[in-house]
């Protein structure tokens, strides 16, 4: 069976030696010296001034609207994962969906401006599989109208945008280590700032408002384990090697794939990639389930990421139209993409798509 992703596995004994640290200093979580190391390293690889390392990819979203005091409207994306919304949600804010390019799939700039109100706080917009937003023009509507920016940078760990990590722009920035990332520590999270008042809040924010005794503020348990860093001091170094070889990946089916009858989004000037995802688009939904169908005969399981457009959700209150975003995520799939996806099977996926989208127009 050949799923969607695949996560990467350091070797067991240097896992295993960490592991050894831990049991002797029995220092399991509270901001042990294992987390400690990690967030130095990340903050180094990153090239950021502040990491706050937590337990998940969503919490952090909800520490930044927290942290910035944002309580009323947000504009977002409609093409992201639902925990995107959810965070929002969550937090009593009010999401305000604007539509998405249709090269990139990342929030439109000229549909953010008409949408806001007196109401508007922030702008929380996704780097799509990892590509980066229209930043500038983002951060040019942000400063007109007095607005925060917060990314969801899920995708993006290893992913730069005019030579700067792209998780080091906007007010706030979030990222995820869930195992299924290009860098991860089995569950995991961080928020990132150059703001250095910023980052004290956001530690305390992370530990329920205190350090030993000193209570400064409300706050949540976003701690991560020991266990957890050591996985993540396991798998950093290795990620520029873990994207090569999700690029050669990447290579294979752009070699293979017939493009006259699919395609798949640009990637924005400037950015350097990590090749986190493989997003084919189809002409029609019919066509992706037709593919869908012939890849699970297969034992191969794609993924609709993402589906359904988050403006359509049955719990969301407020809706706008977002014509690109429900159209595209109709039409839209990811193929298998992880470090050691071998040619051949790479090869055999695209010569299925290509099969069943020929069958369809055929019929």
């Amino acid at each position: 069976m050949i799923y969607v992703t695949k996560s990467y596995l350091p070797d067991l004994d240097e896992y295993t030696a960490y592991l050894k640290g831990i049991w002797e200093r029995v220092h399991l979580t509270n901001d042990g010296p294992l987390l400690r190391q990690l967030e130095d390293q990340m903050k180094e690889f990153l090239g950021v001034r502040h990491l706050k390392y937590c337990s998940n990819g969503t919490v952090v979203l909800q520490m930044a609207l927290k942290a910035l005091d944002i309580t009323k409207e947000v504009i977002t994306t409609p093409f992201s994962y639902v925990a995107t919304t959810n965070a929002l949600l969550w937090e009593g804010c009010t999401p305000i969906f604007a539509d998405i390019r249709p090269d990139d799939f990342c929030i439109d700039p000229d549909a953010i401006e008409p949408l806001i109100t007196e109401n508007t706080q922030a702008i929380m917009a996704t780097h799509v599989y990892g590509n980066a937003c229209r930043i500038e023009q983002i951060q040019a509507i942000a400063d007109k109208y007095g607005l925060k920016v917060i990314y969801d940078a899920a995708h993006t760990f290893g992913a730069s945008y005019n030579g700067q990590s792209i998780l080091s722009y906007g007010d706030l920035s979030t990222c995820s280590f869930h195992a299924t990332k290009v860098f991860h520590t089995v569950e995991g999270g961080c928020i990132v700032t150059d703001n250095d008042e910023m980052a004290e809040k956001l530690h305390f924010y992370r530990s329920f408002g205190h350090r030993n005794d000193d209570y400064r503020s409300v706050g949540i348990n976003a701690k991560n384990s020991e266990l957890h860093a050591a996985m993540g001091l396991c798998v950093l170094p290795k990620v520029p090697e873990l994207i090569a070889s999700r690029k050669e990946v990447f290579g294979y089916y752009d070699s293979r794939l017939d493009f006259s009858k699919i395609t798949r989004p640009t990637l924005t000037p400037g950015v350097d990639y990590n090749y986190a995802y493989y997003p084919i688009v189809f002409d029609t939904e019919e066509t992706l389930l037709r593919v869908m169908d012939a890849l699970q005969a297969q034992d191969v399981l794609p993924r609709r990421y993402f589906y359904p457009s988050l403006n359509t959700l049955p719990f969301v209150k407020t809706h706008q139209p977002c014509p690109i975003s429900e159209n595209v995520s109709l039409r839209v799939l990811c193929l298998p993409m992880y470090p050691g996806l071998s040619e051949v099977d790479a090869d055999r996926i695209a010569s299925v798509v290509n099969e069943a989208v020929a069958l369809v127009n055929i019929d």
